[in-house]
């Protein structure tokens, strides 16, 4: 049987300062080695400093507006997850790839299900030792740009307490909370020791605790994850991070009200968290990278929902690294056929022919559960 050519398409990125693009020309060179074709937004990859031209070199063929690019397309490559201004867009039967993060976007879930997308999120691809690899490169990024904001927001300039995360000799360094010892976690521990802070992390797996005592030789103080040690430990934090996650379900919410209103005037919260729906009860908007905090109970907030956005070039290199081989199979074959033979790539799935094909996407929004086998 021959096999039959798609068309892949990559839009340009229109969250705010979303300068990461879904494939770089590498990437497009290999679908179009594999006889695809592949339609790219004009200027797409600009932001992380991909050209026209090098789309063009690698075979993709350049089209002025993402509309066209939609229309086209059997197969949308994203990063983030569409906006509004997308829906318009979505058809019947065509296939999104992309990080979704359903659990915290009902409306956009609501678009998806009604004109029957075939909704595959990055971050719920899952191998079966539980690890998420499309999630993993963005959650090692977000984890060490957490620190490196975090620093940088404790300055009195932006609103800090004036302290610097390493302290200096004969002053104390900075306190340093982390809530999740998983992907995110360990990657800003690693930065936040290596500026020399004091280190807790709070992990609700005396596994994954003991992982991290080997990893960094005792250097950081590990408590196991509930309501007691968590109240204990918020008010002594310079610079708090939310680093939980759930796959495909909204952040369970460890940190209250309470607990921030505790905290040190000028101290700072950045959540990690955020786009699942944040794990700190104070994080209750979401902001950008030109507007990124705001401040509640004397406590500095940052809560950016793409934040690996901010250094592209890294991120985009880095997310294309593990999205490719899943886009190849998924242009390679027939949808149906590509699933059945790649179970990760099946948990991946959580919009199919109407119906909601993510158990704890279904429980987040409320909505029906439909196993995709089960579909036709």
């Amino acid at each position: 049987m021959t096999r039959q050519s798609k068309v892949i398409g990559v839009p340009k990125e229109l969250k705010n300062n979303e300068n990461r693009v879904a494939l770089t020309p590498g990437g497009a060179s290999m679908l179009f080695l594999a006889g695809h074709q592949v339609v790219v937004e004009s200027g797409a990859g600009q932001g992380s400093g991909f050209a026209d031209e090098d789309y063009a070199k690698a075979g993709a063929d350049l089209l002025a507006d993402a509309a066209e690019v939609w229309a086209r397309s059997d197969m949308i490559m994203k990063v983030k997850e569409p906006l509004p201004e997308e829906y318009g867009y979505f058809r019947e039967g065509q296939l999104l790839f992309t990080y979704l993060h359903l659990a915290a976007a009902g409306e956009l879930a609501d678009h998806l299900l009604n004109k029957k997308v075939t909704g595959i999120a990055y971050e719920t691809i899952q191998l079966p030792n539980g690890s998420l690899p499309l999630l993993t490169p963005m959650s090692e990024v977000a984890g060490r740009m957490s620190v490196q904001i975090g620093a940088h927001l404790l300055e009195k300039f932006y609103g800090g307490r004036g302290i610097l995360l390493g302290g200096v000799p004969g002053v104390p360094p900075a306190n340093v909370v982390i809530l999740g010892g998983g992907i995110v976690g360990t990657n800003a521990a690693k930065m936040a020791l290596g500026l020399g802070a004091s280190v807790v992390v709070i992990e609700r797996s005396a596994d994954r605790m003991r992982a991290l005592d080997d990893i960094f030789g005792g250097r950081l103080i590990t408590l196991m994850s509930n309501p007691f040690n968590i109240a204990n430990a918020v008010p002594k934090a310079d610079l708090l991070i939310g680093a939980v996650l759930i796959p495909g379900a909204r952040a369970p919410r460890l940190v209250t009200e309470v607990m921030v209103q505790s905290m040190k005037q000028g101290a700072v919260v950045v959540d990690v968290a955020v786009d699942q729906g944040g794990s700190i009860e104070t994080i209750d908007r979401v902001t950008t990278h030109n507007d990124p905090t705001y401040v509640k109970h004397g406590v500095l907030h940052y809560a950016v929902a793409n934040m690996p956005g901010a250094v592209p070039r890294t991120s985009t290199l880095a997310l294309t690294n593990v999205t490719l081989p899943y886009a190849l199979e998924l242009a390679n074959s027939d949808f149906k056929q590509a699933i059945s033979v790649n179970y990760p790539l099946q948990l991946g799935v959580n919009t199919y022919q109407g119906n909601v094909t993510h158990p704890a996407v279904a429980e987040a929004l409320g909505l029906p559960y439909a196993k995709l086998a089960e579909l036709s």
